[in-house]
């Protein structure tokens, strides 16, 4: 027999797996001498009240132990010599889908603007230390995509897209922690993921498919209304009926090559706004309402939302114990993410704080969005020194609007400097973030301060295109073959809901190919 408990444990019980099994079979109404095995199948934190408390849902067995072993990497046939699937983008979108494409009996070529992701930590090291960003190797481009070198957060809503719980255990069986089968909040870490994404494109080898680096598309061959293939700036082509475009959000040649080939895009609504930072000890004082936390429990985070004028400011891509990235992808702009470690242990927490950017019904530019963003990233790259460094401003100042005299410590790598963020940003934008940061102090007592820094800009938080596509088909509307995938395309948000929206695109190419599957 088994069956399935909810507890609830303090931070130092919830680590010990002979206080588990005991209060399972407690709640459960079993001798524990009945219970023959015992694991935890969710686990999150319940800081609401005074003392912080781990929630626990867990299963027992009375009739037999309960395996914990990770899923292993599936075995993968070998699609050498099988038809060409053309997959532009190595991110969580492209490799998903190659990898969903091989199972399916398809070869998947992958081509990466980028470089692999050893090679790729020299150029990040680059824009770090020497403000020098190459446009086709950066925390945005490259093996992995955004996501490898930002974090590696798991987190979606988006339940109803795809098997969320496939992605994660795809994960696991190339070598991620089993922690993220198990926790709310699941969280791979950017030190761990760039072993993981390499495990993953040697299965895609290993199977007769390629994944090339260095090859940044630069046209699309269609005729007749039909893909053909794809041409590289280097003038190699690569031919094949279906072509899957999974470029990620910050692709902006890619999307301006679309409009000047007729082909249709539409400016979709976004969101802009800072780089919030705090001590990770005010945010653990906030959420877990002591002095000193826990050392079982993981450093705290925070969620916040707030209507303004009727749009919403909210948190984005929350990094406790983590570092503010620089994630430009051109030399004449800044634009800042966050990420963490697996172990999340940096004395600072960030988080993107941004409010809605909506698309005026008289804009008809389709890329109006992505000028936007551009206009707003180069201005925090004037401001900065045209460098790498970032414009930055204390919390209180920014949303009292005044100028800061000095700043506080910051992990921005490439350093920041003193500037009235408050009057770099749009003015609608730059009122709506000083509301909402005025609403969330009034939630969490502490968090409005002047040992917080403000930093610009936090600006690609989701595409601002969608390229439509067939409902049905997932291909574009316009050129049968074609299959816009993933965050760049529009329809995804994150590591797990472009993987999953990968997948979905090719278990779709699968029923034009009906031999192989």
């Amino acid at each position: 027999m088994e069956r399935v408990v909810d507890i609830a444990l303090s931070p130092g019980e919830a680590v010990r797996p002979d206080v588990v099994r005991e209060e399972a079979a407690s709640e459960a109404g079993l001798a524990l001498d009945q219970v023959l095995g015992c694991r935890v199948l969710r686990r999150s934190i319940d800081a609401r009240k005074k003392t912080p408390l781990v929630r626990l849902r867990v299963e027992l067995s009375t009739s037999h132990p309960l395996e914990d072993a990770p899923p292993a990497p599936p075995e993968l046939p070998d699609v050498s010599k099988a038809p060409v699937v053309a997959i532009v983008g190595c991110g969580p979108a492209g490799l998903f889908a190659a990898l969903r494409c091989i199972r399916h009996g398809l070869r998947p070529v992958v081509l990466e603007r980028g470089k692999d992701v050893r090679a790729r930590r020299r150029d990040l090291a680059a824009i770090n230390r020497e403000h020098l960003v190459d446009p086709d190797s950066n925390y945005c481009f490259g093996e992995g995509g955004a996501g490898t070198y930002s974090d590696g957060k798991l987190y979606t809503r988006s339940h109803k897209r795809g098997n969320i719980e496939g992605v994660l255990n795809t994960f696991v069986a190339y070598g991620a922690s089993p922690d993220i089968l198990v926790d709310a909040h699941p969280h791979i870490g950017t030190n761990k993921l760039p072993g993981i994404i390499t495990a993953m494109r040697e299965a895609i080898r290993s199977a007769g498919g390629e994944v090339r680096f260095g090859q940044r598309v630069t046209d699309l061959l269609i005729a007749n209304g039909a893909i053909r293939g794809v041409r590289t700036a280097d003038g190699d082509e690569l031919l094949s009926d279906t072509v899957v475009l999974a470029t990620g959000h910050s692709a902006r040649d890619i999307f301006r090559l679309l409009v000047a080939k007729g082909l249709l895009v539409e400016r979709k609504d976004f969101a802009l706004g800072v780089r919030v930072e705090h001590p990770q000890a005010i945010i653990d004082r906030i959420r877990y309402h002591c002095d000193v936390r826990d050392p079982n429990l993981p450093p705290a985070s925070y969620n916040a939302v707030q209507q303004v004028r009727g749009l919403g400011v909210y948190s984005f891509c929350m990094c406790p114990g983590g570092i503010i990235a620089p994630c430009a992808t051109a030399p004449d702009e800044v634009v800042t993410n966050g990420w963490s470690p697996s172990k999340r242990n940096n004395p600072f927490a960030n988080s993107g704080i941004v409010t809605e950017v909506r698309t005026p019904s008289d804009v008809r530019d389709p890329l109006g969005g992505v000028d936007y963003q551009r206009g707003v990233e180069h201005a925090a790259w004037k401001a900065g020194g045209e460098r790498q460094s970032a414009p930055a401003q204390r919390l209180e100042d920014f949303i009292q609007s005044r100028a800061s005299v000095d700043l506080p410590d910051c992990s921005y790598p490439p350093g920041i400097v003193p500037w009235r963020v408050d009057e770099l940003l749009p003015e609608d934008v730059a009122l709506r973030l000083r509301q909402g940061l005025k609403a969330f102090g009034d939630k969490m007592r502490g968090y409005r301060t002047n040992e917080a820094v403000v930093v610009a800009v936090e600006s690609r938080t989701s595409s601002p295109v969608r390229i439509p596509r067939d409902p049905d088909t997932l291909e574009h509307v316009q050129v049968k073959g074609l299959y816009p995938c993933g965050e760049g395309a529009g329809y995804a948000g994150g590591i797990v809901s472009a993987a999953m929206d990968g997948e979905r695109v090719a278990d779709r190419i699968a029923l034009r190919y009906p031999a192989s599957v």
